[in-house]
This record gives C-alpha cells, structure tokens and sequence, in this order.
C-alpha cells in the first residue's frame, strides 16, 4: 500500500513538473510573442510617421505647386491681354498704314484726272462738279452711303474713279457689282456717259486685262506721271 501510495506521489510530481516545464515554455514563447508584437508595433507606428512626414511633404509641395499655377495662370492672362493690347495697336498701325498709303495713291491720282479728262477723254476743260472723297446715298435706300474715291462730272461724261494701294480682284469685283447700279447713286447724271476707271499705282498685265474685259479704264503710274493703261480696251 505504502509503495502504490508512493508511487502516486512520484507520478503527481512528474506531472506537476512537466506542468510546470510546459508552462514555462507557454510563457516564455507568450513573453517572445508579446516582445515581437511590441517590435512590429513600434516598426508600424515608425512607418506610420514617416509615412506622415511624407505626406506632410506632398501636401506642402502640392501647395507648392499650386502656388506656381497660380502665379503662372496670372502670368499667362497678363501676357494673353498685353499680346492683345499689342495685336489691336498693330493692327491699328497697319490700318493707319494702309490709309496712308491709300490717300498717298489719291493724292498722285487725283491731279491727274483732269489732264486725261482732256486729253485721252475728250471730256474739256470745264467740270459741272469735281470732289474727292465724294459720299453718295443710294436712291433705294437713302440711309446707306457710300464713298467715292474722285468724282468729275462733265458737260457730257461722267467720271468715276476708284482708287487702291493694293489692286486686289476683289475690289475690283466690288467695283464691277457698283457699275451695274451707279444710276442709283448719281440718278442726276443717268443721261451723261460713264467713265469708269480703276486707279493703283502698279497694275500687273493680268489685272489690266481684267479690266479691260469689264470695260473699266486701267490707271497706273506711267514712265513719269499716272496714264491710262488701256485706252483703247
């Protein structure tokens, strides 16, 4: 009885022993555990700040950058608005360019309409009328002006002259829809014969000849003075 009883005794102690080796061994892999946590916790909570840091810096250069936007779009519009300002006053030079050269064109042609009026014309000496510049109303519609280069009237002829720096066909196309219809705007002289003539300080042989097919009197400068080109057209 003595022997089981200690033999009981022997096993219980085992038991506790290894209870008490297992439980050690919990603990100890629990203390490890627990350690390694803490370590990624810590490593979590450093990436995490620097993860913050680094955002902190992408919101700074955001801002950054959004500042130069701004400061670029503000440039962009003053550049926008001076390249304007500029293109207006340009273009304002070119037109007072253009206007220039045109009365300069008028002022070499006009002194000589009254010679070819004489002597290419045989319209006399004598003007019932001579204006430059002439403003007209149409008869059908007398609010609708429009202006006339020169203007001679004579006892029998009429003579009307258009004038440009740059002989584009479209002008002269203008001019040509005007003859169909220059009774609206001088009915007074209906019953006088029409000279038209189309004046530019140079005259290619190709707009010449555009003239002269619309039977319109080709000035030009000659070898010293402003001649009529086609006289005989």
């Amino acid at each position: 009885m003595a022997a089981e009883l200690e033999e009981r005794v022997d096993t219980l102690e085992m038991l506790v022993g290894q209870f008490i080796v297992q439980t050690n061994l919990m603990f100890s892999r629990m203390e490890r555990d627990t350690r390694a946590l803490k370590e990624e916790v810590r490593e979590f909570k450093h990436e995490m700040s620097l993860f913050k840091e680094e955002m902190q810096d992408f919101k700074n250069e955001m801002s950054d950058f959004k500042s130069e936007m701004s400061d670029f779009k503000k440039e962009m519009h003053d550049y926008k608005e001076e390249s304007q300002r500029e293109r207006r006053e340009m273009n304002k030079r070119w037109g007072e360019i253009a206007n220039s050269l045109g009365r300069l064109v008028e002022d070499i042609a006009v002194p000589n309409i009254p010679f070819l009026a004489q002597h290419i014309f045989n319209c006399g000496e004598i003007t019932e009328f001579s204006g430059v510049r002439v403003k007209k109303p149409n008869k059908n519609n007398p609010s609708s002006l429009k202006e006339f280069d020169v203007v001679a009237v004579y006892k029998n002829h009429l003579i009307i002259n258009e004038t440009k720096s740059n002989p584009r066909i479209d002008y002269i196309n203008d001019f040509i829809d005007f003859l169909k219809i220059w009774r609206n705007y001088f009915p007074e002289y209906a019953h006088k014969t029409l000279i038209p003539i189309f004046c530019s300080l140079y005259l290619s042989e190709e707009v010449v000849s555009y003239l002269s097919k619309n039977k319109i009197y080709a000035m030009g400068m000659g070898e010293e003075n402003m001649t009529i080109l086609n006289p005989n057209f």
